[in-house]
């Protein structure tokens, strides 16, 4: 199994419980592990052959300004359906932080896996 992976990428989107909380955009930072097989697409060098981060990015970033959830429970679950239903993604990890959200920690958040592992008996 291979994994493309995608790092410390911000959206900002309306997120949290608190009522002040869903009259503003705070920022979330998302890491992403998704499998895929990048040997055909690295045998003929062509990017349609594999999972395209730039589009994936791109996804998350319309994904997040379109939704308003209070949970990021809720967004990491919802986000991991979207994007494997659209890309086809047989298993992903999904990290969702949302940073100074306690005072004494850099960030809180969720990590999540969805799919089956390739490769996984």
């Amino acid at each position: 199994m291979d994994l493309v992976l995608i790092e410390s990428l911000g959206v900002d989107t309306v997120i949290g419980v608190y009522d002040w909380e869903r009259t503003i955009t705070q920022r979330l930072v998302l890491d992403l592990a998704l499998a895929t097989d990048i040997r055909p697409a690295a045998a003929d060098d062509d990017i349609a052959l594999t999972l395209d981060y730039a589009d994936i990015s791109e996804r998350i970033e319309a994904f997040a300004a379109a939704h308003d959830f209070a949970l990021v429970e809720t967004f990491a679950e919802r986000l991991a359906d979207t994007l494997r239903e659209e890309f086809a993604i047989a298993w992903l990890r999904l990290t969702v932080r949302k940073p100074g959200a306690v005072p004494a920690a850099a960030a809180v958040g969720v990590q999540i896996e969805r799919g089956a592992r390739p490769g996984a008996a």
